[in-house]
C-alpha cells in the first residue's frame, strides 16, 4: 500500500506563489507516476499536472507557463510550484499515483490519493 499526503496550501493572494508537497510513503516502489488534480466547488475533478517515472511532465493548457511540477526522488516526494495564482485556481488540490505507465490525465487511472490541501486565492 502507498499513502500520500499533501500539504502546502493556503490562503495568498492573486498574483502569489504556493509550493504544494506531496510526500509518498509506504510501498512505492514502481509507484512513480504521479499527478495533481484539483477540484473547486460546484466543477469536476480537473487534470493539473503530471510527472511520470522517467521525470516527462504533462500540464494542463490553464496553468502552463505558471506551474512547475517536480520530483525529488531521495525524500519521496513531489511537488508544485504554482505562480502568478489566479482566483479561478482556488480549489482543492490532491496529489495522485500510478504505477509506471501511460502519461493519462484522467483522474480514474489514479490509484492511490492523498486526502487533499486547499488553495484559497483572493483577489
Amino acid at each position: 500500500q502507498v499513502q500520500l499526503v499533501e500539504s502546502g496550501g493556503g490562503l495568498v493572494q492573486a498574483g502569489g506563489s504556493l509550493r504544494l508537497s506531496c510526500a509518498a510513503s509506504g510501498r512505492t516502489y514502481n509507484i512513480c507516476d504521479v499527478g495533481w488534480f484539483r477540484q473547486a466547488p460546484g466543477k469536476g475533478r480537473e487534470f493539473v499536472a503530471l510527472i511520470i517515472c522517467d521525470s516527462n511532465t504533462y500540464y494542463a493548457d490553464s496553468v502552463k507557463g505558471r506551474f512547475t511540477i517536480s520530483r525529488d526522488s531521495a525524500k519521496n516526494t513531489v511537488y508544485l510550484q504554482m505562480n502568478s495564482l489566479k482566483p479561478e485556481d482556488a480549489a482543492i488540490y490532491r496529489c495522485a499515483a500510478k504505477p509506471k505507465g501511460m502519461p493519462y490525465m484522467n483522474s480514474r487511472f489514479y490509484n492511490y490519493w492523498g486526502q487533499g490541501t486547499q488553495v484559497a486565492v483572493s483577489s
